[in-house]
């Protein structure tokens, strides 16, 4: 799964337009012109389009977590910069959105997987834990139509 797709699906799930995904990116910390959004937007062989990449996605990944629930009061350590990942980009979502295990749950549900707790926390442990699990893109992406469907609900 492409970051352009990713940021495509999250901007549905927010419904928002072009200016809010510039601000959120800009609340993560990514100074960008409006017209590179557009180009992270636009469909894979127009003429505008930009590839994302990982390091857009994740301060727009940031910025969606102070989007949605504030500024935070920690610190943040720059220095420790952790590339994303399939599985970090679940995280942050579980950040934003303030999801909790049942809501995880109801996600993987509405879109027809059920999901043992170890394999759930298997998703959400750190890189070296010994039951550590790589999510695959297919996971990701039915999370993403999962949060999609989900969202109203959540909110």
């Amino acid at each position: 799964m492409t970051t352009n797709k990713i940021l495509k699906k999250l901007q549905n799930i927010l419904a928002a337009d072009e200016e809010t995904m510039h601000h959120i990116f800009t609340l993560g910390g990514y100074e960008l012109p409006k017209e590179r959004v557009t180009g992270y937007l636009s469909e894979e062989g127009d003429k505008a389009f930009l590839d994302c990449g990982y390091e857009a996605l994740g301060h727009f990944m940031d910025g969606l977590i102070v989007y949605k629930r504030g500024p935070s009061d920690k610190k943040n350590d720059s220095e420790e910069v952790t590339a994303l990942d399939n599985n970090l980009i679940l995280k942050k979502l579980r950040i934003a959105y303030e999801l909790k295990e049942v809501d995880l749950y109801a996600i993987f549900h509405s879109v027809e997987i059920d999901i043992s707790k170890t394999e759930l926390n298997a998703l959400f442990r750190k890189v070296g834990h010994k039951n550590y699990r790589t999510c695959p893109n297919s996971i990701l992406e039915l999370f993403l139509d999962g949060l999609e469907i989900c969202e109203q609900e959540i909110e």
